[in-house]
């Protein structure tokens, strides 16, 4: 059975592409709809990018007939739905007290729609807006959120693995420093990923653990190297973070992501590999810190001074960090490096930009540090991945569960959706950081509060 789908804005702005993604259902946007793309077109933003994209959408698909009367979605197919521009709505179906908004006109026409079809199709609601799919259930409309860029998050990938194993096969592992797949008697449903981190323990004795990496051209599992004089003063204070220093550090991988909340160490461990792959080892030219500028208030436009000054404040907990590791406060140490962040930055061996200056860039052989990738769609971090040079690694840290974009959440950020998505390749690696480690009581309000 058909369906006929009313989109709302939010659908349009996040993914323009939506558009041909609904199948043989007939689509409808309402003009109110239109209006309100029109209204985001002249913005400088992700969000005007893709208003811009909408309109070139229809533009093209008004060329083959009528918008209003419908238009086949895809003349390729010889069942498709049609897409159609719903004019007018009709406010009297609407309970008393709901205003003249876009949203409420979004609900009149779908409730138009549905009374004006009956049983012959269903007609649906699609909006990445909780409170207009609120109303429309209350209303007797079918509602939806947009499930096409959703990953189940329960089912997260951790990056890790625990394998249960006989004394024989642990060791073996301790005495060749690897074991084979074979050896390990896991079911042929059970998949290793490449890069993936693999917990080793008894079966009879849980608590004897070795760890390793899985490598998936030769099919083994790898003992897993300790980083004994740290990184910049950073030691890793758990098994995740040994991991995640690994990843960091590896060459061969050149996508790292690592998740985790408040306190877990992902952007301190990920600037500090960064600064010792730069200026210890020379592997790179350039570290390129970066964060979307995503305020909860005003843009930075509205503050005062030149354009440094306005981005301080949203990339002043990467200036932390640096400051952390540049004057040995981590340990207590003396200063590990005689030079400030400033004068790094002057010689051209550290950036920290906003993400809002990648754009159009190639960014070879710098390690490329991306902070806070939750608040990026999945089209902005495909624009970020495919600025990555030749040698260029590219690190993408954030908590998928503190979104702080409007059409996005724990399904369906940008970080979500490369960690889903590039778990099969080797040039790839991911980490899920669990324990806090910035100090008792930011661990304590972490759990707790």
């Amino acid at each position: 059975m058909q369906k006929t789908f009313v989109l709302d804005t939010n659908i349009l702005l996040s993914n323009p592409n939506s558009i041909f993604q609904f199948d043989d259902n007939d689509l409808v946007i309402p003009i109110s709809v239109i209006e309100e793309v029109d209204h985001f077109k002249k913005n400088q933003n992700e969000t005007g990018r893709n208003a811009r994209e909408v309109s070139r959408i229809l533009d093209r698909l008004r060329t083959r007939g009528n918008l209003a009367k419908g238009i086949p979605i895809n003349e390729d197919k010889e069942n498709t739905g049609s897409i159609f521009v719903y004019i007018g709505h009709n406010s009297e179906l609407l309970p008393d007290g709901l205003n003249d908004s876009v949203d409420n006109n979004i609900l009149s026409v779908a409730l138009h729609i549905q009374k004006e079809q009956g049983d012959k199709r269903k007609v649906i609601l699609v909006s990445k807006d909780a409170n207009l799919r609120i109303k429309g259930d209350a209303l007797g409309l079918e509602a939806e959120n947009y499930e096409a860029d959703k990953m189940d998050i329960s089912h997260l990938y951790t990056g890790t693995a625990t394998v249960p194993v006989d004394a024989e096969v642990i060791n073996g592992f301790y005495a060749k420093r690897e074991v084979t797949r074979e050896s390990l008697s896991m079911g042929e449903d059970t998949k290793l990923y490449p890069n993936q981190y693999i917990y080793l323990h008894e079966k009879d004795d849980p608590n004897q653990k070795v760890f390793g990496v899985y490598d998936s051209d030769s099919e083994v599992v790898r003992m897993l190297d300790t980083y004994t004089e740290g990184v910049w003063g950073i030691f890793p204070r758990n098994t995740e973070q040994s991991f995640a220093l690994e990843a960091l550090l590896n060459d061969d991988i050149k996508v790292v992501t690592l998740s985790g909340g408040a306190g877990t160490g992902k952007t301190l461990l990920a600037i500090a590999a960064g600064l010792h792959m730069t200026t210890d080892e020379d592997k790179y030219q350039k570290l390129l810190v970066s964060r979307p500028i995503f305020p909860l208030g005003k843009d930075v436009g509205f503050l005062p001074g030149d354009i440094d000054e306005k981005l301080n404040p949203w990339m002043q907990p990467v200036f932390d960090n640096l400051e952390l590791l540049l004057s040995g406060g981590v340990t207590s140490r003396p200063k590990r490096f005689s030079k400030s962040y400033e004068e790094l930055i002057k010689q051209g061996i550290l950036a920290v930009e906003p993400l809002t200056y990648i754009r159009g860039r190639s960014l070879p052989n710098q390690y490329f540090i991306v902070d806070e990738a939750q608040n990026l769609t999945p089209h902005e971090v495909k624009t970020i991945l495919t600025r990555a040079g030749d040698g260029t690694k590219v690190v993408l840290t954030g908590d998928p569960y503190q979104i702080d974009h409007a059409y996005l959440d724990s399904e369906n950020n940008g970080l979500t959706f490369v960690i889903e998505r590039l778990k099969n390749s080797k040039l790839s690696a991911h980490v899920s950081l669990t324990k806090g480690e910035r100090s008792e009581l930011a661990t304590l309000a972490a759990e707790i509060l």
